[in-house]
């Protein structure tokens, strides 16, 4: 068998063989195993034409087309496609215009170019359950395995879902790549995912997608919430037609264990392909054929599975991993000493902020911001009600957090606070549509996720349930329900289920037309805000709850050595370059100084969502990330593989596509190059981050 070897400094090698040695009871000599508490699910190989690992079947064509309602919401096969599907668009622009089936899609080949007609990949898919039983915890496993795959040039790469996904979640980004590549791609749903327990009639997910009754589910389902019968029942006569979510009420704050989860997705490939194509040992298992020394193994995926990927190479300790490639990572690093960035004449000290920190920091001022001319004239800001931004405007005055007196004056504060808290002046125009679509749905999960808060608690007043065109919580929608693994993101708002004040004075309402109980205004619920941002500042029992989760997900920035590269998009709203990729970036030259191989490209005129870009304002003034995680992937795979240089890191200066949105150019998205400028170079000066402006 030809060695597939990878390219590994001294240094690397010397962890890799230490590690190894440490993991030789699953990786050396003997048998085969399966990881410890893996459970497998099912193993369904795929044709490549009636169906398939990439597509569902779909194609380019279905996946750029309407979407495929299930005709039987009990059909698993059914089910995957619509998520499929669904996860596909959730992280791309799916039109032309902007780039779909023209700089990437299942079209386009390893090289770039439009070969590959519908891009159909077969093979067999694995689903696998870790920690399934009593604990609850039931994280989703999968390993796609195509038939292009070559035992004898083993590569995997990782694909930890984005957000709070579920299962199909990275499908787009590292999955599309990794199936091209002919790898196998190993999936986690990160223990949060589709996992939605109707409390009132009691139903959840099973790990297919199936809707159940929970009982008879038992521990084949995504989420349960960890309640009694007697504690639901109490629990729906007070507050009827609730939600439970994984994400957030699973109790087990997930995020502390992505690095972990992501591991595991490696190690359960790796016993797949051993299984798949290992030699049967007469009756006593399969070899280990494919071992971490001759395959290739890239962590990647994009936002929350970007920050997946970092956690789990700081935390390899068998020699897993051999490179990591991600963009907008969401990682948060901790920080006894912040190292200083500076952009062009402005130094930023404020450090790796957690993620909870600037978002409660958001949630209070971006409504009123929204209200601010250069916020105004961004994208989708019609989206935020004029009068509840006046009302939040002049109830943070009242409050004396804004000292301005007129509502003008108070937005432009409100927004001046966003940028010296560390925001991008490039992130304003983004405020107002992502306040109205991320920013409370994000402080609602995480807040009740960091303090392993129950659904019992109504944490701060706030709930799920679906809600009427009043505003008024209503009853469960059964159809939306059937097919909510499909088209559901993890996170609501999603399919109609939304945040809910049960605080407001008039009775349980929708969280957003709701009045705050101490101003008496609809002012988008300061009260709850308030409650929420109390929680990273207070000092009472609740708020300590949550600090203390918010410090089991810091991660130390320490990649032993490992290749790296990160991208971030410096326009990005939603998880802000100086709170994540570039503290990060600072922290790991601090801690790791010449033998860091981690390289970081910022991209101007990019932002958090590409599947904002087919909607108006944001397909002129922004352009795909996506083409750059790519690129990314492409040069790490290049210098594994071929021992290729890593592109230094630098700033690429892109140029949006402009009035009238006309369809995108490679010019308009400039390779990352191999000798940016001077100007462009991204470099340190002593501990400080020096960023081109």
């Amino acid at each position: 068998m030809k060695r597939w070897h990878r390219a590994l400094p001294p240094a690397a090698l010397l962890f890799c063989i230490g590690a190894a040695h440490a993991h030789d009871g699953q990786f050396g000599h003997g048998p085969n195993r399966l990881p410890a508490g893996v459970t497998p699910y099912s193993a369904i190989h795929y044709d490549g034409t009636t169906d398939d690992l990439l597509t569902a079947g779909l194609g380019k064509t279905g996946l750029g087309g309407a979407r495929p309602a299930p005709a039987d919401a009990n059909d698993p096969a059914q089910l995957r496609r619509l998520a499929i599907w669904t996860n596909y668009r959730a992280v791309l622009d799916i039109l032309p215009a902007g780039g779909y089936g023209v700089l990437y899609g299942p079209n386009i080949d390893v090289n770039g170019n439009d070969t590959l007609g519908e891009g159909k990949i077969a093979g067999t898919e694995y689903l696998a359950v870790f920690d399934r039983g009593a604990s609850g915890r039931n994280v989703t496993l999968m390993v796609q395995v195509p038939d292009s795959f070559d035992p004898d040039h083993a590569c995997i790469v990782t694909g930890t879902s984005s957000g709070s996904r579920g299962i199909y979640g990275a499908i787009g980004s590292s999955g599309e790549w990794g199936l091209k590549h002919g790898c196998a791609v190993a999936y986690a749903d990160k223990g949060s995912g589709s996992g939605v327990h109707d409390l009132q009639n009691n139903t959840v997910n099973r790990i297919n997608g199936v809707r159940a009754d929970a009982a008879a589910a038992g521990d084949d389902t995504v989420f349960t919430a960890k309640i009694t019968d007697l504690q639901r029942q109490q629990f729906n006569a007070d507050t009827p037609n609730r939600f439970a979510v994984k994400h957030a009420h699973s109790q087990f704050n997930p995020e502390k264990d992505w690095g972990l989860h992501t591991l595991r997705s490696i190690e359960y490939a790796f016993y797949v392909l051993n299984e798949q194509f290992g030699a049967d040992r007469k009756g006593r298992g399969n070899e280990r054929r494919i071992t971490p020394g001759n395959t290739i193994v890239i962590a990647s995926s994009i936002s929350n599975g970007g920050g997946a990927a970092l956690a789990a190479a700081e935390q390899d300790r068998a020699g897993l991993i051999d490179g990591v490639a991600v963009t907008e990572p969401n990682i948060q690093v901790m920080h006894p000493r912040n190292p200083p960035i500076r952009r062009g004449n402005v130094t930023y000290t404020g450090g790796s902020k957690p993620l909870y920190d600037y978002f409660t920091f958001e949630n209070l001022y971006q409504p009123c911001a929204a209200l601010a001319p250069a916020a105004a004239a961004g994208p989708l800001s019609v989206l935020v009600n004029a009068t509840r931004a006046a009302n939040r405007c002049q109830s943070l005055a009242d409050k004396g957090l804004l000292a301005s007196t007129t509502l003008a004056a108070q937005a432009q504060e409100a927004l001046d606070k966003l940028v010296e808290y560390g925001w991008q002046p490039e992130s304003t125009p983004l405020h107002a549509s992502h306040w109205a679509l991320a920013t409370t749905a994000i402080t609602m999960t995480y807040s009740n996720a960091y303090g392993r808060f129950s659904v019992l608690d109504n944490l701060c007043g706030l709930s799920f349930a679906f809600t009427d065109a009043a505003g008024n919580v209503s009853a469960a929608a059964p159809p939306l329900l059937a097919t909510v693994f499909g088209d559901g993101n993890g996170v609501p708002p999603t399919i109609g289920i939304n945040i809910v004040n049960n605080l407001n004075p008039g009775g349980a309402r929708l969280d957003g037309a709701s009045q705050s109980p101490s101003t008496g205004r609809e002012d988008f619920n300061l009260d709850g805000a308030l409650c929420q941002r109390h929680l990273w500042t207070g000092s009472d029992r609740d708020a300590l709850r949550v600090r203390a989760g918010i410090a089991q997900v810091q991660q130390s920035a320490r990649l032993h050595g490992k290749p790296a590269i990160v991208v971030h998009g410096r326009s990005d709203a939603l998880v802000p370059v100086n709170f994540s990729s570039r503290a990060y970036v600072a922290f790991n030259h601090r801690r790791e100084g010449g033998a860091s191989r981690l390289r970081y490209i910022e991209v101007t005129n990019a932002q958090h969502f590409d599947a904002f870009l087919g909607l108006p304002g944001y397909n002129s003034a922004y352009v795909p990330l996506h083409v750059y995680f790519i690129r990314a992937m492409d040069a790490m795979w290049a210098h594994l593989t071929q021992h290729a240089p890593l592109p230094p890191s630098q700033l690429v200066r892109t140029t949006p596509r402009g009035a009238g949105a006309p369809p995108i150019t490679a010019a308009n998205v400039p390779p990352i190059s191999a000798s940016p400028a001077a100007g462009d170079r991204i470099t340190f000066d002593g501990d400080t981050l020096v960023i081109p402006d």
